[in-house]
């Protein structure tokens, strides 16, 4: 099995027709994801040939829904315009908007992730490298060549790091790879996806990047505590970073005591996840609590 994505996914596009669109629309397809059609008004009723396949383009999400019975879309579009994408696709009723964007305004951010919620969409991102599940479906810019099927469930807030650790553990494989973005404000949190992994059948262990910055992990920590069974492996990127500096992600940075490495490390550990201290060492100890013939 998978989470939040699989083969049975229909995916739509908002942004098909621009330059990133079209190339990472045409990755997705070569990873088997099932693209049922690209959004944009200026364009519709045109098709996109994508090598042996032709994709069509529709005026709205909702039309797209309507014509191809899509339950998912990736967001391409610019930062002013993303808020009215997910708002768009939110009151078409998609299930999961993987929104790619990054340097969405914080409030932007904190109104659409608000207001999906409330229309029942999962959002994933912002500014996010989007999910995969290996052998199924791929959507967003995680390379899809880098790993297989298996039985790790990795979530991240880096997409780096989740590519690293994907291709660190390729032997073994993975059943979902979600990347979460490191905006202050996303839609799905490691928390979401630590629940969905327990529950998942396919997953035997799971994986947690974090990084540097707010007390996600922390809360994650207590998460795991009091409500996940299966084994987890920790990474936490950032802990030579100075103390007052925003390190890549908008959300990745250190205030006094607040948010550092050092801490989240400690909370994690002291409910039993093994962590890392690089991501080389974390593919180790997921070796290990697999057990060596894994």
């Amino acid at each position: 099995m998978a989470i939040y994505l699989t083969k049975e996914s229909k995916v739509l596009v908002q942004g098909m027709t621009g330059g990133e669109g079209m190339k990472h629309t045409r990755r997705m397809l070569a990873a088997g994801a099932n693209v049922v059609g690209g959004v944009n008004p200026r364009k519709a009723g045109r098709n996109v040939d994508f090598d042996d396949r032709a994709v069509p383009v529709f005026g709205s999400v909702a039309d797209g829904i309507r014509a191809t019975g899509a339950d998912a879309t990736v967001v391409f579009v610019p930062p002013a315009f993303a808020k009215a994408a997910v708002v768009e696709a939110a009151d078409a009723g998609i299930a999961l908007a993987v929104v790619i964007t990054e340097g969405i305004p914080v409030h932007d951010s904190v109104a659409f992730t608000t207001y999906a919620k409330t229309r029942g969409t999962r959002i994933i991102g912002p500014n996010c490298p989007g999910l995969i599940t290996p052998g199924q479906s791929n959507a967003g810019i995680i390379p899809a060549d880098i790993t297989k099927p298996g039985r790790i469930g990795l979530v991240s807030k880096s997409g780096t790091l989740t590519y690293q650790l994907m291709y660190e553990l390729r032997d073994i494989g993975f059943s979902t790879c979600v990347g979460i973005g490191g905006d202050p404000v996303v839609g799905t949190t490691h928390i979401d996806c630590l629940a969905a992994f327990q529950d998942d059948p396919d997953t035997e262990l799971i994986v947690l990047i974090g990084e540097i910055g707010g007390d996600a992990e922390e809360r994650a920590a207590a998460y795991i505590r009091d409500h996940v069974t299966k084994p987890v492996v920790g990474y936490i990127a950032g802990f030579t970073a100075p103390e007052g500096k925003t390190m890549g992600h908008a959300g990745a940075i250190v205030s006094g005591s607040s948010g550092t490495a050092s801490a989240k490390k400690e909370a994690l550990e002291a409910v039993g996840v093994g962590v890392g201290s690089t991501p080389t060492e974390t593919a180790r100890l997921v070796l290990e609590r697999l057990g060596a013939g894994a």
